[in-house]
């Protein structure tokens, strides 16, 4: 199967347009994600010899915090339906230190390859495992029963003790012609309830499988592929465990239509792709480039840092990781870091892995127009979360321009005087103004409105009297 059948075609412009309603500002970055992966999708349409050539275009992103640099490759790899890892560059160890290997996050991508192949896949065979967990579901309402055969046909056991044959009359042996057509009228009836959906609140008892456990502390520790490894053995000593659950038939049938769609996919077939879709379209998102950059020219207690970067270096540059799906070439992943840079600079990492990441763009911090932008200009905005919160307590929230106007201004003046948190600010300084109508939102329905004296009345922000601590994260 073509991997590149699986990623939609967007344009730049598409793609960034798409980002704008979730994320404002940040034209650049946006600009310069949207042209990286667009190129991605340009050479897979070149013949194989050139496609070996061209390089992915490895961006590293510099900002503060809470400007967008993990939302903007969030939101674009979510619409394209490309496997995608967020990792943290803080927890990874230099080979021989505690703590998870570099080439970890190319085993997390072969597993969110897997989960987006088997997505894809079970779309296609989602109607026949439906209709045989369905069949399934009246086997467990009318089990089948049918007219046995005679003994001698059957080869029973007494036969072979005893001789001679068994008589078809003996009620023992042979069921009721009139049971059996009973039965099988039954059994029509109920297969056709359960597809008008008439029997969703029935409950049943089936049987799934027990999820093997897994051990965050192994994880942590960089022991996440042994246990893998471990568990995977263990599947072919061992039978899975099963165990019997009460439960509606609709919620049944969800679990028994995915039963039925994993015998229908050929998981080699799904190992094969998502490995072949991740080594042409995943995207690795390295946060926190900036912690392992060593600022103190290789020295003091933290000179591992250094050996973190060597680490994550052939990564970058392209290497052969071995995962549970096969070998996974990291040639033509697309890497896409990011870290604040306010104490290290990009200068600061080593110039063989500085040098892998060709593209550099610098998102800037955001103004009180973005802010106001951010609450009403969204998707899913603050704004817009606040009020579906407080609606459900018969709680009317009515924000006025000038409200919503006095909020973004508290919240840069924040961010200028102290830590700038970005985004995240609005959601400290609205959860402060809002605080005691949440606490007091049930009682009875209420209207509120909040305009600038509400907003000046419930939040402390102007002079330098006021205790700015409570608004840092």
């Amino acid at each position: 199967m073509n991997s590149d059948l699986q990623v939609p075609n967007l344009l730049p412009k598409e793609m960034v347009a798409y980002l704008d309603r979730y994320i404002i500002g940040q034209g650049e970055a946006k600009k310069s994600v949207a042209i990286a992966i667009r190129n991605r999708y340009r050479r897979s349409r070149l013949p194989e010899d050139w496609q070996e050539e061209i390089a992915p275009s490895n961006i590293i992103m510099m900002g503060p915090t809470g400007v967008g640099k993990t939302e903007i490759v969030r939101r674009i790899s979510k619409i394209l339906g490309t496997p995608f890892v967020k990792v943290e560059a803080t927890k990874f160890t230099e080979v021989g230190y505690v703590g998870r290997d570099v080439e970890s996050m190319i085993r997390d991508l072969a597993e969110a390859a897997v989960r987006t192949v088997r997505e894809q896949r079970f779309e296609e065979v989602k109607d026949e495992a439906q209709r045989l967990a369905n069949d399934r579901l009246l086997d467990i309402l009318v089990p089948k029963k049918i007219l046995r055969q005679r003994a001698s046909d059957a080869g029973n056991p007494l036969e072979l003790i005893f001789g001679g044959t068994a008589d078809k009359d003996n009620p023992l042996l042979t069921d009721s012609v009139d049971e059996v057509n009973e039965r099988n009228d039954k059994r029509t009836i109920f297969r056709e309830k359960l597809k008008r959906m008439e029997l969703e609140d029935e409950v049943v008892e089936i049987e799934v499988e027990e999820k093997p456990m897994t051990n965050d502390l192994m994880a942590q520790s960089g022991m996440d592929q042994v246990m893998d490894n471990m568990n995977d053995l263990m599947k072919k000593v061992m039978p899975d465990k099963k165990k019997k659950r009460r439960m509606t038939i609709a919620e049944a049938r969800k679990i028994l239509t995915e039963q039925e769609a994993d015998k229908l996919l050929d998981d080699d077939a799904v190992a094969e792709e998502a490995i072949k879709l991740a080594e042409n379209h995943g995207i690795v998102f390295i946060d926190e480039l900036d912690k392992i950059a060593n600022a103190q020219g290789g020295s003091g207690p933290d000179v591992s840092r250094e050996g973190v970067q060597r680490d994550i270096l052939p990564i970058v540059e392209g290497s052969v990781v071995k995962t549970k799906y096969g070998n996974l070439r990291t040639d033509h992943v697309l890497f896409i870091a990011a870290g604040a840079f306010h104490i290290a600079k990009p200068d600061d990492l080593i110039p063989e892995l500085l040098g892998r990441f060709p593209v550099k763009v610098r998102l800037s911090s955001l103004s009180e127009e973005d802010f106001v932008q951010i609450l009403t200009n969204t998707d899913y905005s603050l704004i817009d979360q606040y009020r579906k919160i407080l609606a459900t307590e018969d709680c009317e929230a009515e924000f006025t321009e000038d409200g919503i106007a006095e909020l973004a201004h508290i919240a840069y003046l924040m961010n200028a005087s102290e830590q700038d948190l970005g985004a995240r600010r609005l959601v400290t300084v609205m959860e402060d103004m809002l605080t005691e109508a949440l606490y007091q939102a049930g009682e009875e329905a209420c209207t509120l409105r909040i305009d600038q004296a509400y907003v000046q009345a419930h939040v402390a922000y102007a002079g330098e009297a006021h205790d700015y601590s409570k608004y840092l994260i």
